[in-house]
Parts: C-alpha cells; structure tokens; sequence
C-alpha cells in the first residue's frame, strides 16, 4: 500500500512525521508525495492557534475528497486531536482513525488494527526516522511538551508537562544523524533552556551543546526558543568558545511591558530583558537576536502598546515576528475580561511589523562587504541565483541568501559568499575562494 504524509504546524510536528514515516517505511510502505497517490492518507495536526486549528480542518476536508478517488483510509493525529477529538468525530466521518497524543505508544497497534495489515504492534523510533529536511539539515528535539503554563498558551494542555528525552538517546540520534550525512542540528524543544531539569535536576542544554559539537561531520549546530530567565553565563560560554554552535539566541520575550509580562505569567521582566540583551551583545559580539511579540494581549493599553513600538525600535533585533492575540480555548487569558478587539490587534501587528521592517533593512545594510559562510540549498526558477543561507538564518523561518549562479558549484555545498547587497529581509551576493 502507498502512504502520504502532511504534516501541519511547527517543526516538533515535523519529527514526529518523520519518524511515523520511518515506522510504515520500515515495514515495507511505500512513501508517496502526492495525494492522489496514496491508498493512506496521514494528517499530523497542529492546534496552537485559531489560525492553526482552521488550516487543519481545510486540511482534512480537502484530502477527504481523494477518499472517491484512490484513497482507503484518511488518518488524522497531532495536537488537534487531542484538544477536539469528540467534535471532529461528530463534524468529520470521512476520517476513518483519530490519534490523540498520548496514544502514540498504541499508535501502529491502532493503525494496524483498521488497516488489518497483520503485524505486531510497534512504536515511534528516532532510529527508524526518515529526515524530509534535505539532506543537510535535521531538526533534533529534546523534550516533549512544557511546564511554563504562560497564560495565553494551549501547549501545556494539550501536550502535558514538560518531559525531557534521554541525554543518551539525544547523543545517539545526533550520531546517527551525522552518520547519513546531516551537517546542521537545529535543536528544539518548546523551551530548550528548560533541558534536562526534570529528569537530571538542573539544565543540561549547556553540557548537551557542548557534546553535541564533539560529533564528527555536523558543522552547524543552533538551538531555538531559548526563555529569557534561563540563559545563564554556562550557557552563554558554550556559545562563545564553541565554532560549531551558531551565534544566534532565539528569545521568544512576547512583550516588554511589566504588566502585560505579569498577566502572561511569564518570568521575566521588561528590565531583565533589556539587560539580557545588553549581554549577550557585549560577550558575543555580532550575535545575532531574533524574538517573537504578541500584540493585543487582554488589557494591553496603549502606553504598554507605545513601550513594546519604543523596544522594538531600541533593541534591533535582527530578526522579529509579530502575532495577533488568539483566545485559546481552556487558557486563562481566554477569561479575562478586558479582550482586544479584533481590528485594534491587527493594526498593532502591522504597526510593529512596519517598524521591524525598517530595523531589518538597516541591519541587513550594515552586512555589505561581509563575507559569510553559505550553504547552498536551491536555484531560482530563472537560474540566475542559488537560494542559501548563512549560520545567521534559520530553515524556514529568517531571510535568505541570493547567490550569484556559479556552474563550479552545486546544491547542499557550503560557501564563502560575498555581500553586495540587501533589502527589507534578505542579501544578495557571489561566491568567494
């Protein structure tokens, strides 16, 4: 039988695709990229946000109509199932099996038994995992859910507390992936810098980058959504001495103004956060800083409004997303009272985007005549440039490198590149000896 995947949401989604990929692989499955060709159909969901939960319903909706076609069985898992999994049985019958999250152990044993393919029950595996990243870059996750119980997030409720994976295991993933060639580790979790505390008592993310590094053949290695209050001076020192590791610090703050920080029931102040940021950029100089902010929050006024414009104009992060509050069901903040409108929301995600536009473009200005290390990932259509990226962006996520097309050269090569110039988000520039 043929299998397709679509995997919804974040990049911790996206493991556990990969290695639900490996587990019908391993058992002689045939993988196909096109829906029209698969006689099994899996969704992996995502149901952090509103915006989220309506991508997966099209979703489904859409693959359902290949259930006249060629397709026998529609599967949907993922976060949105376990939120929602009554209502989307009532509201969903073309779905013939919804796995929560917390029945991932059973979750071949459940396939198995409505496929009726006859084969012993087995579980998700990292060893058995197939990377669908390319052939360079793998994301290496660290921990399962999270513990922060911030007050607008759905995360803990859906996913459980935060639990740590083995650091053996971690190690032996990260070998196993060195070994089939990946090059770039981008580790993750919902809160890394939270790493290892549950099970070790204390954070390991420090220990674990460093061991990480020891590894034969990675040459990248960047690590994302690190809380403010848990980057530490070992944690910064690993960063520092270690060529390796990116010089990059993605520190998702959400806002600036003590109240709001208060009511999001997040951890740190607008004033530690400052301070963090002074840091890092004095003990790593051309440290790259990326965040994410979250505009329209329950009783976000206008002068806490004005201080997140004036921080964003202040700080310079080199790299900044904005989103619009969402109400997620079973939080507090979808309690509180004094909500946002939805117009006002979205006028302040554009206002702080604009501003972060002109921040971006100046940043990028200031990179001009630099020379970067590049890895090579694709070609314009017009074949005119190389689309890379350098250890200062992340897959998917940061801007790009146009490089100028150069035949000595080919796809998933690292290279010197050249700056000549650069707009709102991205650089342009030619491969150096």
């Amino acid at each position: 039988m043929k299998v397709g995947f679509i995997s919804l949401g974040c990049s911790k989604n996206l493991v556990v695709t990969e290695e639900l990929i490996g587990l019908f692989k391993k058992r002689n499955f045939q993988i196909v990229s096109e829906p029209e060709e698969a006689d099994i159909l899996i969704i992996n969901t995502c149901g952090f946000i509103e915006s989220a939960k309506d991508e997966g319903i099209k979703t489904i909706l859409e693959m359902a109509d290949y259930k006249e076609q060629k397709c026998k069985y529609l599967i949907v898992i993922g976060c949105l199932v376990e939120r929602y999994e009554e209502e989307l049985r009532k509201e969903l019958p073309e779905v013939d099996l919804f796995v929560k999250i917390k029945d991932y152990d059973s979750l071949w044993n459940k396939i198995d038994n409505l496929i009726k393919n006859g084969k012993e029950n087995d579980s998700l595996n990292y060893k058995d995992r197939v990377i669908t990243t390319g052939d360079v870059m793998a994301y290496l996750k660290i921990a399962e859910g999270c513990s922060n119980y911030c007050t607008y997030c759905a995360i803990p409720y859906i996913q459980g507390k935060y639990i740590s994976r083995k650091y053996e295991d971690i190690l032996d993933e990260a070998h196993l992936l060195a070994k089939r060639g990946i090059k770039e580790l981008v580790v993750i979790a919902q809160d890394t810098t939270k790493y290892g505390i549950d099970l070790y008592g204390k954070s390991r993310l420090a220990e674990l980058l460093d061991d990480l590094c020891k590894i034969d053949g990675i040459k990248w290695i960047r690590f994302l959504y690190s809380y403010p209050e848990s980057i530490d001076d070992e944690l910064i020192d690993v960063v520092k001495r270690n060529d390796k590791i990116c010089k990059y610090f993605d520190l998702p703050i959400q806002h600036i103004s003590d109240s709001i920080l208060k009511r999001m029931n997040r951890k740190s102040t607008g004033e530690e956060i400052r301070n963090l940021i002074s840091k890092l950029r004095k003990e790593i100089p051309n440290v790259i800083l990326r965040t994410t902010l979250i505009v329209g929050f329950p009783g976000e006024t206008e002068e806490d409004f004005k201080q997140l414009c004036s921080f964003v104009k202040e700080s310079k992060f080199d790299r900044l997303g904005a989103f619009s509050y969402s109400a997620e069901d079973g939080t507090p903040a979808a309690r509180f009272k004094d909500q946002i409108k939805e117009e006002v929301k979205e006028e302040r995600r554009n206002n702080i985007m604009e501003l972060q536009q002109e921040v971006s473009k100046n940043n990028l200005h200031n990179k001009v005549g630099n020379i970067y290390e590049c890895l090579i990932e694709n070609i314009t259509e017009d074949g005119e440039y190389y689309i890379g990226r350098s250890w200062m962006d992340v897959p998917s996520e940061d801007g790009v490198v146009y490089i100028k097309y150069n035949p000595e050269y080919m796809i998933n090569e690292f290279v010197k590149v050249k700056i000549t110039d650069s707009d709102e988000y991205d650089l342009y520039g030619y491969i150096v000896e």
